[in-house]
C-alpha cells in the first residue's frame, strides 16, 4: 500500500513524531500511511534478516527513517507508538513509553482514529472475536451481509486489511471484523456497533501474562457496543465478560446456544437455526433463520459460528432470507475441517488449522469413530482434558511433532486401551508415514482426522503447509489404492 493523499483534516498529523513497531504485514502499511499523512516516521524492527533489510530499503526509498535490529529503544520525541500486534505487553519499549507518557497504538487502533478522514461517513465495525472459529464466523458474516446487499468487506486479521478499508476508495456500509487478543490489547478506543466472543479457552497466555489477562482483552471487544453483545451461552466466562462490558444505553446480551434457545438467544430446534432475539415478541415467537444442512460444514462448532454470525447480521437488521442465502453461498477455507478423500471407505478430513486444544476438541467431536493425527509444538498446552473428552471416539492415534510425548502421556491416563503409533521424527515427509499409520488403524466408516492441536512451525512453515502434506499424503495413498 502506497502513501495516500489525505484531506486537510489530517493537518493534525503533520510533522507529528511517529514510532512504528514492527516491520511485516501491518507495520509496512502503518508507516506508509502516517508518512502519506506528513507524520516524520521512524520504523523499529527487532530483527535485520534479509527480509527485513527489502523492507526497510523500500521504506527508506519514500523517505521513512528505518531502524533495524533495535526493537527496545525509544526513539527520542516519539509523541506516539504504532506496533505491530504481536509484540508483547512487556516489551522494554513500551516500558519506556509508559514512563515517558506516549501513547502505544496498534494498526486496528490506527484504522479506528483514521476512518473519518476525507469527510467520509465510517462504516460501522461488526466485531468477532474468541479463541476459535473467528475467521470462519467473519467470513460467514460478511457472506450474509452481502446476500443483504450490503457493501461489506471480511477485514482485521482476514481479508482486506482494516486500514485499506477505511481509507480506500472503496465505500461500506458495514464491516465485518476479526480482532485478535493481541490487537484489542493495542485498540483501547475501538467501539463496535455489535460484538461476539465467540469462546474461550487458554491461548496466548505467554503473552498476556495469564488467563485472566487474555479474557479481559478478548472482553474489550464488547467496550461501548451499541445494539448487542453477542455471547456463547455454552461458555459462561463469555457471558461474565458482557456483564463486565460498558456499553451504550439499551445494547442487548445477545446468547447463542446449540440447544432451544431461550428469549434473547438464537439456537436450533430440530435442524432449523432459529431466532428468539430479534422478533416482536422474544417470549412467544422464534423466527427460522436457515436449515442445518445450510451450514458447510455442519459440524456442532462451525452450527455456533453461524448463528453468531446471524446474530450479529440480525443485530444490524438483516433479513432472515438473507442469512439464509449467505450460509448456503459461505464457502469454508482451506484447512478447517476440510474433506480431503474417501479411501478404503475411510474418510480423510483435513483440520490443520486446529493449532490447540479447543479447536481440536470440536473437531474432534463432530466425528466417530476417529483416528486422530496430532502433535506439533504444544505452546504452553496440557492435552488431559481433551483427551478424557474424546476417548471414547478414538479407534486409534497417530503421534508426530517435537511435543508428541505430552499427548502421548495423556492418552495412557485417560484413553489406554487406545492404540497409539508414535513417529519419532519431525521432518517434513513424517505426514506420509502418519497417513499410511493411520489408514492402517481404520476401519471402513472411520474418519481419519488431522486435528493437531499444536502449533505446526517445528516441522512446516504454517499450519496450510501442514494440511497440504497431509492432503498430497491421502491423494497418494488414494492413487495406490486405485
Amino acid at each position: 500500500m502506497g502513501s495516500r493523499q489525505v484531506s486537510t483534516e489530517a493537518a493534525d498529523w503533520q510533522g507529528r513524531k511517529v514510532t512504528v513497531a514492527g516491520l511485516g504485514v501491518s507495520g509496512v502499511p502503518a508507516a506508509r500511511v502516517l508518512h502519506g499523512l506528513g507524520a516524520r516516521v521512524t520504523v523499529v524492527n527487532d530483527g535485520a534478516d534479509e527480509r527485513a533489510r527489502a523492507q526497510a530499503a523500500g521504506l527508506e526509498a519514500e523517505g521513512i527513517t528505518v531502524r533495524l535490529g533495535d526493537g527496545d529503544t525509544l526513539p527520542e520525541g516519539t509523541e506516539l507508538i504504532v506496533t505491530a500486534p504481536g509484540w508483547r505487553p512487556d516489551k522494554p519499549l513500551f516500558a519506556a513509553a509508559e514512563a515517558a507518557g506516549v501513547p502505544v497504538w496498534g494498526d486496528v487502533e490506527l484504522a479506528w482514529q483514521l476512518r473519518g478522514l476525507g469527510g467520509r461517513k465510517p462504516a460501522p465495525w461488526l466485531a468477532v472475536t474468541g479463541t476459535n472459529g473467528k475467521t470462519t464466523t467473519v467470513r460467514m458474516l460478511a457472506s450474509i451481509l452481502e446476500a443483504a446487499g450490503l457493501r461489506t468487506a471480511a477485514v482485521g486479521n482476514i481479508g482486506v486489511s482494516l486500514l485499506d478499508a477505511v481509507l480506500g476508495d472503496e465505500e461500506y456500509d458495514v464491516l465485518a471484523v476479526e480482532l485478535s487478543s493481541y490487537q484489542l490489547h493495542w485498540a483501547p478506543s475501538v467501539r463496535a456497533h455489535s460484538g461476539a466472543v465467540l469462546n474461550l479457552a487458554p491461548d496466548h497466555l505467554d503473552w498476556h501474562g495469564s488467563m485472566e489477562a487474555y479474557a479481559a482483552d478478548k472482553g474489550r471487544v464488547y467496550e461501548g457496543n451499541t445494539v448487542a453483545c453477542v455471547y456463547n451461552a455454552a461458555d459462561g466466562a463469555t457471558e461474565d465478560l458482557v456483564r463486565k462490558a460498558d456499553v451504550e444505553e439499551g445494547c442487548r446480551a445477545i446468547g447463542f446456544t446449540l440447544g432451544t434457545p431461550g428469549p434473547s438467544q438464537l439456537g436450533l430446534v430440530d435442524d432449523i437455526l432459529v431466532d428468539r432475539a430479534f422478533v416482536p415478541n422474544r417470549q412467544k415467537q422464534a423466527q427460522e433463520l436457515a436449515q442445518v444442512s445450510d451450514v458447510n460444514p455442519p459440524a456442532p462448532h462451525n452450527i455456533a459460528n453461524a448463528l453468531a454470525a446471524a446474530a450479529l447480521a440480525r443485530a444490524f437488521g438483516v433479513e432472515p432470507a438473507a442469512v439464509r442465502e449467505g450460509l448456503r453461498n459461505f464457502r469454508p477455507d482451506a484447512h478447517r475441517i476440510a474433506y480431503v478423500a474417501e479411501v478404503g471407505g475411510v474418510a480423510y478430513v483435513d483440520d490443520s488449522k486446529a493449532t490447540n486444544t479447543h479447536a481440536a476438541e470440536a473437531s474432534l467431536a463432530a466425528y466417530d469413530p476417529i483416528v486422530w493425527i496430532a502433535g506439533g509444538l504444544a505452546k504452553g498446552a496440557t492435552f488431559d482434558e481433551l483427551v478424557a473428552k474424546s476417548a471414547e471416539r478414538l479407534r486409534g492415534v497417530v503421534l508426530i511433532g517435537a511435543d508428541r510425548a505430552l499427548i502421548r502421556e495423556a492418552l495412557a491416563r485417560h484413553a489406554p486401551q487406545v492404540p497409539v503409533v508414535d513417529l519419532d521424527r519431525t521432518d517434513t515427509g513424517a505426514m506420509a508415514a502418519a497417513v499410511r499409520e493411520a489408514a492402517r488403524l481404520a476401519r471402513p466408516g472411520d474418519t481419519v482426522l488431522l486435528a493437531p492441536a499444536c502449533a505446526s512451525m517445528d516441522m512446516f512453515v504454517n499450519y496450510n503447509k501442514r494440511g497440504e502434506a497431509f492432503a498430497d499424503a491421502v491423494h497418494a495413498l488414494a492413487a495406490k489404492d486405485a
